[in-house]
């Protein structure tokens, strides 16, 4: 996944981009580059780093002229190099390009193009649309974009500057956004890319292609019928947006989640009552996700099964074209998203929609593509989550779920968001014990994290932050299975984090715990209630209601993945390898 952005206007374009990729970094951050237009002619500067870095080197925000494209990279065809990095030229250097997405058929163009007498100067699949729009050209903008778009496979958004001036853009499964500014225009693959600038946004669709000429907007398919959108006000905050006081992203956020747990519950009365009607009806029900999101789904499923009496199968996204093959028209699948531009989730949408049944979507951009093809969907409310790793869109949907719940038992859990937002304010003030735990973990290789029933899911998202943020081996194993094999991986200098609240899973958990630390395993107690057989306890506050504590429990596993990511000086906010949203398969 990448992050892609153009504007034309009024004012330098250079400084505008370079800020507006500081903001979307997150989508990527390999390389750099800009493309600006000016005198006729179309200057490139890009290289390998973070935004800050390639700008400081190459002075990106001096470059002139007041049209121009950028782009942050993740890589995906060809290594992280300079030459790899966008925009990328065609031939004659009248036309440049930035990309997100995957050009499937690029080899057979690129191969096409290389007999046609076009050099490639990059790896990347993406160069082969330049020289496609290049060869196009002849007739025009219009119908360079029409032209090049029909030769493309695969999934994609991309803008491109053309040497009179002219930006282009078009998508097809991937995001790209319009923003309409007073002074100007913006070709955006995310919101935030022109948020501070203006909140008034035009969504393409699918088949959209976009060129804004002497100031002016037009808006097409790609068979070059017009197409008309409205004007859409973004609502979030700007203040989100930046660290304030903290020195990472992922750290205001997992401190954030005292706020935003609360607001996940504030729902419009009608929509949540559309969605729950929806799943209480539904013949059969699925939950799909992937990543963090299908951790939350393994909880959905376990909540709907013990509360509501409905039971629900869930699909991890990459898996539904097997598993959602035979899906019954009368169903109901339950995507969640924290982004909502997912590509598998995407897929287990389109798949399930086209076999007639119903989507229930549980999103955090509520402007997404997820959004804007469901039946109803439900809001978490927690602002932009920068931070790569996902903290607080994890327990918003988390104390989503419960608020669903609740609704569809008839009120039986009583849900007190207020109690959750103090639980969870009494184990972040207490990161002193889980700075100690991490000091003393910081130069394990193999963590292992174990929980029954509900808190297993809780296991394997601890799991994913460490991997994540602190680049160590770590596995959730359900604790009932520890003799079926994780046994014996138990001995001296391995770390065992028990995920283990007083509720009727505690004593078998304990048992457990003396099994593992008779191997000379250290032992690590998440719990509300202190046992001698922890080597190190870090304490939860107790609550009321035992299918809760996933929400609270799981704060500590992302406080020790940031504090062991300090430890080893790895950057929390930008894990290795990674991006925010996985918009490419």
């Amino acid at each position: 996944m990448c992050s892609i952005i153009g504007y034309k206007g009024k004012n330098f374009a250079a400084p505008i981009l370079v800020d507006s990729l500081k903001k979307m970094e997150y989508r990527g951050y390999d390389s750099v580059g800009v493309a600006t237009f000016d005198n006729g002619g179309i200057m490139v500067r890009k290289g390998t780093g973070k935004v800050l870095e390639v700008n400081k080197n190459l002075a990106i925000s001096e470059m002139a002229g007041k049209i121009g494209i950028g782009h942050t990279r993740w890589a995906t065809h060809g290594g992280v190099t300079d030459k790899n990095a966008h925009p990328h030229s065609a031939c004659k250097n009248n036309i440049a390009v930035v990309h997100n997405g995957i050009i499937e058929n690029y080899k057979e163009l690129k191969e096409e193009l290389t007999v046609a007498g076009h050099t490639f100067a990059s790896e990347t699949d993406s160069e082969v649309i330049a020289h496609l729009l290049e060869v196009h050209h002849g007739k025009g903008v219009r119908d360079a974009m029409i032209q090049t778009c029909k030769r493309l496979k695969g999934n994609y958004a991309f803008v491109a500057v053309f040497q009179d001036g002219t930006i282009a853009g078009a998508r097809y499964e991937e995001p790209l956004i319009i923003g309409v500014a007073n002074d100007g225009y913006f070709i955006s693959s995310d919101v935030l890319g022109f948020l501070q600038y203006t909140d008034k946004a035009v969504f393409l669709e699918n088949g959209d292609i976009c060129i804004v000429d002497n100031s002016k907007l037009e808006v097409f398919n790609f068979e070059g019928t017009p197409v008309a959108h409205p004007i859409t006000q973004v609502a979030w905050e700007l203040g989100d947006i930046e660290k304030g006081k903290y020195a990472h992203h992922t750290l205001k956020e997992i401190n954030e989640q005292k706020i935003t747990v609360v607001h996940a519950g504030r729902q419009d009365e009608e929509i949540i009552s559309k969605f729950c009607d929806l799943l209480a009806n539904a013949k059969s029900v699925y939950i799909t996700g992937s990543g963090t999101s299908y951790h939350s789904a393994l909880i959905f499923k376990y909540m709907l099964a013990k509360f509501a009496k409905i039971r629900a199968e869930t699909v991890m996204s990459s898996e539904s074209q097997y598993a959602l093959a035979s899906i019954e028209g009368d169903s109901v699948l339950v995507a969640i998203s924290q982004s909502g531009e997912t590509a598998d989730v995407l897929d287990s949408v389109k798949l399930a929609k086209n076999q007639g049944a119903k989507i229930l979507l549980i999103v955090n951009v509520t402007t997404s593509s997820l959004a804007r093809i469901s039946d109803a969907f439900l809001s978490t409310n927690c602002g932009p989550e920068i931070g790569v790793a996902a903290t607080k869109s994890f327990t918003g949907q988390l104390a989503l779920i419960y608020n669903i719940t609740d609704r569809l038992c008839k009120g039986c859990l009583a849900t007190a968001r207020a109690e959750f937002a103090v639980a969870i304010e009494n184990v972040i003030a207490s990161q002193a014990s889980v700075m100690r735990v991490a000091e003393q973990m910081k130069d394990c290789t193999d963590i292992y994290l174990l929980g029954r029933s509900i808190h297993y899911p809780i296991a394997l998202e601890g799991a994913l932050k460490l991997k994540e943020l602190a680049y160590v081996h770590a596995e959730g194993i359900a604790a009932g299975e520890l003799k079926h094999g994780p046994l014996a991986l138990m001995e001296k200098n391995t770390f065992v984090i028990m995920l283990n609240p007083h509720d009727p899973t505690f004593g078998d958990t304990i048992s457990n715990a003396h099994e593992i630390k008779a191997r000379g395993a250290t032992v690590i107690g998440i719990s509300d209630r202190k046992d001698d057989v922890y080597d190190h306890w870090i304490e939860i506050p107790q609550l009321k209601e035992e299918s809760f504590y996933p929400i609270v429990e799981v704060i500590p596993l992302q406080m020790l993945a940031y504090q062991l990511a300090l430890a080893k000086n790895a950057d929390p906010d930008y894990p290795r390898n990674l991006a925010k949203s996985v918009t490419v398969r």
